[in-house]
């Protein structure tokens, strides 16, 4: 599961106001509700799992028939208890040959619990057929913040009720909703094959896990395919897509590898998912496991509930991985989930998490593989920003440091899906990486796979197979990583003592638990050489010294920028300059221009930015782009030619952008030609801002290039135009903002929110003031968590204050309208706030 990109972490960065102390509330009060949560007891064994489903596409229902052939784990068992939420049961019966003898059972709308009439011992199977109907819309359950809804089935517009949407169904199984449409036992430790045949319109495409085994059509206008895993898996990973979708065959060797699309995206496939052949390829060297499935499909559904999901050889995204070429010159939306998904194949397929209480060895994987593909792919810098951003994202969560990675204690399984079992899981993995080598690390996870290889895996085992190839003890790292909450606070301070020519490194841990044992790589810059030092750090306080010829360029300390930790770091300010110069790391760059951003306006801070403006890696250059600020009239003497040289040359369509940007905040009309040139560029970001820089100059003239650009706008160039229109847009262009905000993914909502709420200060039409605001609360409401109620309302009082206004100077005859939409943005207002 890839969740929505963090739909928790961008929150957190977009939104300041979301308190530490608002956090913390809601982290007290789920720990109040967290029980032990012990891992699912194997009564019965699923053995194979057959299905035979259609679908009434008016009612939103699945007519299914199901024949489950299970056996007792251990024990002799009279009786079996099977996941069935919210269906009509028609009949439960024992198969005896060709012979169907009714069971007695009893259902509750949860569980179906089936007296099975004989004794079975460990030694026997046996088949339970069950006819039921499936009626997810009915069943009133509850999501989390990474899979935002749970009813297993989904009917996207089922009536055709929304022009230009198309009709599909989909499935989302994780964590425990594949019991929403076919009865089972809805737990990671079961294991099943499975053959799902499928009765659908004949003009639709479908896709299930496995191999497609027949075709037949039928007199009806329908036609049934058969779907086939010869393997075991999870009920869980089990999934159904129906739909017009146009097949991209591509294949890794002799593996199928299919991508299933909108038609009008179709042109794009090799564009969007062409890379996998060579992900898989790099992932089944590095483990040392060929992938282990008979086919990989990737397939994209509209209004799905996460990010993506890895359903074992058929990974389901989110429509915001469909991008044009176009699109793409500014960055993949996909890639990332791509690799973190295809990786999910081998970990949490292949070894399933045994309960949600491990699905750090599922998700901390998947994250983890994100920043190995951008290693291998992009080079080691991308793969270090994302291995930083994603640390970022977890110390930027507040109650997350109270959560250990593995966690037998929660309040809801849903709440595993967090920022712990992800980001910091991921970056616990990099950490060992680093600490055994590359050789070992991966031999470690080649032993845990083949080990446990079609079963499942919890921490231990990890932590076993690792000892076993290594060599070494990791109680250590497993106790403080895995079985404990928090992280380091690390202050690292510096004495010269120039008499002695000795250099002392202070180290102390701030955090109020227990010291973390860190293995810490110290770097020392002196005379043109640097030399490694290494210290274990077993106290909350500790400190090296050394000896040298003379004081130290640079003491850079954990010199691999590996460790999960906040730092505060003492170094002067020309220490980072010479570590920017010097240092070889992404994270060493970074740190030197945060340091500079904090500092102000020094010299060296400035020259650290100026530097960083040819930095090789495009995301510091735009980092320092950001942050020279060219109002000040010293800077803009020293960068103004960069950034020009910049806006009119970099090869990169983001640096270009936010060179654009920067020139925009002098409000300068020589520079309108560029930006009118600008205007032409194929990159969407080039166009956005672009059109901003010519907004800030002249708003008359971006609105009329806006309406010419909107026909064909995406990503930034959205942005761009929604917030002209949120300055001079009213009735006539809302169709176009409240449209763009309804395509958007969520994190582009966000950014959508002023635009939509400027606006709805000068349309005049009821209906369309209605609409904005209820998409407005929905966001506010669904984002609560992080305070979005807050900062919607705060955008809606200036909305009520306009309409008032208007109401006030409304002749007498358009008066009830204006109160009427008063009235309407008052009640939103409530609303959200209650």
């Amino acid at each position: 599961m890839f969740r929505l990109k963090s739909a928790l972490a961008f929150v957190g960065l977009l939104f300041s106001f979301a308190t530490v102390s608002a956090q913390s509330e809601i982290a007290a009060k789920d720990s109040q509700l967290a029980i032990y949560r012990a891992t699912a007891e194997k009564i019965n064994d699923l053995v194979h799992t057959k299905l035979d489903v259609s679908f009434d596409y008016q009612k939103a229902y699945l007519h299914g028939k199901a024949w489950i052939t299970l056996q007792p784990h251990f024990y002799a068992t009279d009786s079996l208890t099977l996941d069935a939420k919210g269906m009509d049961i028609k009949n439960v019966s024992i198969v005896n040959g060709n012979l169907n003898s009714p069971l007695k059972y009893s259902y509750d709308s949860l569980q179906l619990k089936i007296k099975l009439g004989k004794t079975y011992t460990a030694a026997e199977k046996y088949t339970v057929y069950i006819a039921y109907t499936a009626k997810p819309n009915e069943l009133k359950v509850k999501g989390s913040a990474a899979i935002t809804d749970a009813k297993g089935l989904y009917f996207i517009n089922p009536d055709s009720s929304v022009a230009g949407k198309p009709v599909q169904i989909w499935t989302q199984g994780e964590t425990e909703s594949s019991s929403v449409w076919f009865p089972t036992i809805d737990k990671t430790n079961q294991k099943t094959t499975q053959e799902i045949s499928m009765t659908v319109p004949a003009k639709y495409v479908t896709l299930s896990n496995g191999a497609l085994v027949s075709q037949r059509s039928n007199n009806n206008g329908t036609r049934t395919d058969t779907w086939k895993m010869d393997k075991p898996h999870a009920p869980y990973l089990f999934m159904m897509a129906v739909g017009d979708f146009k097949v991209y065959k591509d294949k890794y060797k002799n593996i199928p590898v299919d991508y299933y699309l909108e038609p009008a995206y179709a042109p794009y496939a090799k564009d969007i998912f062409g890379k996998t052949p060579a992900m898989i390829d790099f992932f089944a060297n590095k483990l040392g496991i060929a992938y282990p499935w008979n086919k990989y499909a990737q397939i994209v559904v509209r209004d799905y509930v996460s990010g993506a999901m890895e359903n074992t050889t058929a990974t389901l995204h989110g429509s915001f991985v469909q991008q044009t070429k176009r699109e793409l010159l500014d960055g993949s939306n996909g890639e990332e989930v791509i690799a973190h998904e295809l990786f999910h194949q081998w970990f949490g397929d292949y070894v399933t998490a045994e309960s949600w209480s491990n699905l750090t060895v599922n998700e901390s994987f998947a994250d983890f593989s994100e920043t190995l593909w951008l290693e291998h792919d992009k080079g080691k810098d991308a793969g270090d920003e994302h291995n930083y951003e994603s640390m970022r994202s977890y110390l930027l969560s507040p109650d997350a440091k109270n959560k250990p990675l593995v966690r037998f204690y929660y309040a809801d399984k849903e709440d595993m899906f967090d920022v712990v079992s992800y980001q910091k899981g991921g970056r616990i993995l990099n950490m060992l990486r680093n600490y055994l080598g590359e050789d070992a690390f991966f031999k470690g996870l080649n032993l845990y796979l083949t080990a446990n290889a079609l079963g499942t895996g919890e921490a231990h085992q990890l932590r076993l197979a690792f000892e076993q190839v290594s060599g070494k003890d990791l109680n250590w790292f497993f106790n403080q990583w895995y079985f404990r909450a928090g992280h380091p606070l690390m202050d690292v301070s510096y004495k010269w003592d120039a008499q002695s020519k000795t250099q002392t490194v202070y180290l102390k841990q701030l955090q109020d638990s227990d010291a973390f044992i860190l293995p810490i790589k110290i770097d020392v810059y002196e005379g043109g050489k640097v030399s490694r030092k290494q210290i274990w750090m077993n106290a909350k306080a500790d400190s090296i010294s050394f000896k040298l010829n003379a004081k130290p360029d640079l003491v850079n300390v954990d010199a691999d920028k590996i460790l999960l930790m906040e730092k505060t770091d003492a170094k002067t300010m020309a220490e980072y300059e010479f570590q920017y110069k010097n240092a070889p790391l992404y994270v060493d760059r970074l740190e030197a221009i945060n340091a500079a951003i904090a500092d102000g306006k020094s010299k060296t801070a400035r020259a650290i930015l100026i530097a960083a403006l040819k930095d090789a890696y495009p995301g510091l250059q735009i980092e320092a782009i950001h942050n020279l600020k060219l109002v000040d009239a010293e800077v803009k003497q020293q960068v103004l030619p960069v950034i020009l040289d910049l806006a009119k040359n970099s090869s990169n369509t983001l640096v270009k952008a936010a060179a654009i940007a920067s020139l925009s905040n002098l409000q300068d009309k020589t520079y309108l030609p560029l930006y009118r040139e600008a205007i032409k560029n194929p990159s969407y970001a080039i166009e956005g801002a672009a059109l901003e820089a010519i907004a800030a100059l002249d708003m008359d003239e971006a609105k009329g290039i806006a309406v010419n650009l909107q026909k064909d706008s995406k990503g930034p160039l959205v942005n761009a135009i929604v917030n002209i229109y949120g300055v001079q847009g009213a009735d006539a262009e809302f169709p176009y903002v409240y449209q763009s905000f309804m395509d958007a993914g969520t994190q582009q909502q966000f950014e959508l929110i002023p635009g939509l709420a400027s606006i709805l200060m000068n349309v005049q039409n009821t209906e369309y003031v209605k609409q904005g605001l209820a998409e407005l609360e929905r966001m506010a409401k669904q984002f609560k968590r992080y305070n979005v109620d807050k900062y919607v309302n705060a955008m809606l009082a200036n909305v009520l204050q306009v309409k008032k206004d208007d109401r006030d100077n409304a002749p007498a005859e358009v008066k009830a309208k204006f109160d009427e939409q008063v009235k309407a943005v008052e009640e939103t207002v409530a609303r959200i706030g209650s």
